[in-house]
């Protein structure tokens, strides 16, 4: 009781010395609630403190943590331990495989010299050797290579008048074609995509886009009706099937029809990861995980190139790049559901369970008190369904403004993409330079976050992006210019040498932007995932974050297309249009950092009504000097927390030793 005492002095004197305090600062602004006020204190634009403003953020912080209950379940279990670091180091090995698979085509298509298979010829005469059954059979280009789609038709004479008449009739392929120069089997060979054929690799990369919608559509919608953990074994399930087994397919079909499955379990894992990852961890945390994700999605590439350049076959690729997921079945027995979903799906005996499960893995303890607040509203099971992006209005903003910004952020990566192939790098160049490249690129945002928030490092990730995209589609592509004889490109003598190095120095120029770019967008795709995540309420998150994901889809297939137009100011226009609009309407939304999560439609709606008027309720005015009065006034509302604290602590305390030597089993509530 004396300790008690001391405490409730320690408070009286807190709150006297901010009374004191705020009478010395002229202060202007309406009535609020208290549970309000310290969201609303907003630091003046003429102080620029990092104190300052490092204190008011861990203010908010703790306002947060006070309103969200789910948060201060969450503190006691451990903000980051254990159990949370093993969570995250689940996503490692699914995150290089999500790489591995959805980059894998770009090597299964390599560049071949098909020749038609001659080989009728042999029955005349098996002695001949490869040059010379090639010379005797196929016809010529212009400038003396063999035609690779047109053969000498095959007679019955013997080998002396073959030689001294020659064959005049030529035919198209007939039994097929060889790779004499060829020294990786790829799709090309194994299935003969030449001659007329080509537009088969294009059709894979539109079958997987196509997957990728239709998996955006549906499983955001499974993994909130049915849960975060059946949604992620799904999607393990769909890699071990249709991944690891697109090495045995025996026709180019069933090759695209893997594709396409495969492509629909890459989106619903990253869905269902992000949803989960951000409704187990809090704070900072929670987009350290998420980064940290991303990072390994990007070492996965490189991953992918590695095997790539020392495997022959490409079902050789698939097999031990794909061997990885067998593994993952393990995580039946590992992974955890969702609290926040349990919750809201009215499931709180289990809620409680895995909850409990946790803290037994940080060796911590959960007060009954404490476990008891975990209830739903009114006792009744959380409902929605996708027409409330419709008919929510703050719901259906968040959707289309994300939705601009990811169709921004495809179209610009996938026209850098397409745009570094015609410049004639190594394949494994485009892949690995701009991996490594990624992983500081999500590392940065870490800090990034902390001193710019949510809200604007997406901003600002983007505009450099979509700024470095508008200048590879603007400036010329670095050919030399001159006259055209025989088919090659001959610049003027005079001006050969300066031509040929400003070619070569605008083309560095375009690669050193590509990369760039690319930097810029790989951070923007993990804050826009951390962004989106914190913005939607938990009910709809994966659903929300699937219909955004449909819109990366689509800015990917219009790259696709409009890349291939012949008006060249159509790829320009399309850029320009998307990041203006992009970055308009994302300054629009609030900023999410150190806010509670919204869990259900009705917490989301109020939040974001609190956070709109805030954005009309005037300032603390303060004159110059002031910037010592303010942390004062921040720093006893902090003591003041930590007092209130206390007081709940020795609360608890009285509880527990009330209830000491009672067997209560919580999940039975």
């Amino acid at each position: 009781m004396r300790s008690l005492g001391k405490d409730r002095a320690a408070l009286t004197g807190s709150v006297s010395s901010q009374l004191a305090t705020e009478n010395n600062c002229k202060v202007k602004q309406r009535y609020h609630h208290p549970s309000e006020t310290l969201n609303q204190l907003e630091v003046p634009e003429h102080i620029h403190s990092p104190s300052l403003e490092m204190l008011l953020r861990r203010l908010r912080a703790m306002e947060a943590q006070q309103d969200d209950k789910f948060a201060s379940i969450l503190d006691v279990v451990g903000k980051f331990g254990t159990f949370q670091r093993r969570l995250v180091a689940l996503t490692f090995i699914p995150n290089i495989l999500l790489a591995f698979f959805m980059f894998a085509d770009i090597f299964m298509f390599t560049a071949q010299k098909p020749y038609c298979n001659t080989s009728w010829i042999l029955a005349i005469d098996p002695n001949l050797s490869e040059a010379e059954q090639l010379n005797l059979t196929l016809p010529r280009e212009p400038n003396g290579s063999f035609q690779t789609c047109l053969m000498y038709l095959p007679v019955a004479w013997d080998l002396d008048s073959i030689i001294q008449f020659g064959l005049n009739y030529t035919v198209s392929c007939q039994d097929g074609w060889i790779y004499p120069e060829t020294k990786k089997r790829s799709l090309v060979n194994e299935f003969d995509l030449v001659c007329g054929k080509e537009s088969n690799m294009e059709g894979v990369q539109t079958m997987f886009l196509a997957g990728l919608l239709i998996g955006s559509l549906i499983f955001g919608f499974v993994s909130d009706k049915l849960g975060r953990y059946p949604t992620i074994l799904m999607s393990l399930l769909g890699l071990i099937i249709f991944g690891f087994g697109a090495a045995f397919v025996n026709t180019f079909h069933q090759y695209l029809f893997f594709r396409f499955v495969v492509s629909q379990a890459l989106v619903c894992y990253a869905i269902s990861s992000v949803c989960l990852a951000t409704e187990w961890l809090v704070g900072q945390h929670r987009a350290h995980a998420i980064i940290l994700e991303h990072c390994f999605f990007s070492m996965g590439v490189m991953f992918l190139t590695g095997l790539a350049y020392i495997l022959p076959h490409w079902r050789l690729l698939f097999l031990v790049g794909g061997a990885p997921v067998f593994p993952l079945i393990s995580y039946i027995w590992m992974l955890p559901e969702s609290p926040r979903w349990l919750m809201l799906k009215g499931k709180l005996g289990a809620a409680k369970r895995v909850l409990c499960y946790a803290a037994s893995v940080n060796e911590k303890t959960i007060p009954l008190s404490l476990l008891d607040k975990l209830q739903l509203p009114g006792k009744k099971v959380t409902k929605a369904s996708v027409l409330d992006f419709y008919n929510n209005r703050h719901l259906r903003k968040v959707t289309l403004v994300m939705g601009c910004v990811w169709f921004t952020v495809g179209y610009s990566y996938f026209t850098m993409s397409l745009k570094l192939k015609d410049f004639g790098v190594n394949i494994n160049l485009t892949q690995v330079v701009p991996g490594l490249m990624e992983v500081p690129a999500r590392l940065c945002c870490i800090f990034l976050l902390e001193l710019m928030g949510r809200k604007w490092s997406l901003i600002l990730t983007l505009f450099q992006g979509s700024l470095m995209c508008l200048l590879i589609l603007i400036l010329p592509p670095g050919e030399m210019e001159g006259e055209q004889m025989g088919g090659s490109l001959v610049p003027h003598p005079r001006f050969r040498w300066a031509e040929h190095y400003l070619a070569i120095e605008l083309k560095s120029m375009m690669v050193l932007m590509i990369v760039l770019g690319e930097f810029s967008l790989a951070a923007s795709a993990s804050v826009f995932f951390i962004y989106t995540a914190e913005l939607l309420p938990t009910v709809l998150r994966a659903t929300g974050l699937g219909l955004v994901s449909l819109a990366w889809a689509a800015g990917a297939i219009s790259s696709l297309v409009v890349i291939q137009q012949k008006l060249t100011f159509l790829p320009i226009f399309l850029c320009c249009i998307s990041a203006f609009l992009a970055l308009f309407l994302c300054s629009l939304l609030p900023e999410t950092q150190d806010q509670p999560l919204s869990d259900t439609l009705e917490h989301y709606s109020l939040q974001m009504r609190n956070v709109a008027e805030e954005l009309f309720t005037k300032e603390v005015v303060v004159d110059d000097g002031t910037d010592e009065v303010t942390k004062n006034t921040i720093l006893n509302s902090m003591i003041q927390k930590s007092d209130m604290d206390i007081l709940s602590n020795v609360s608890l305390q009285d509880a527990s030793l009330q209830g000491r030597g009672e067997e209560t089993d919580p999940l039975n509530n």
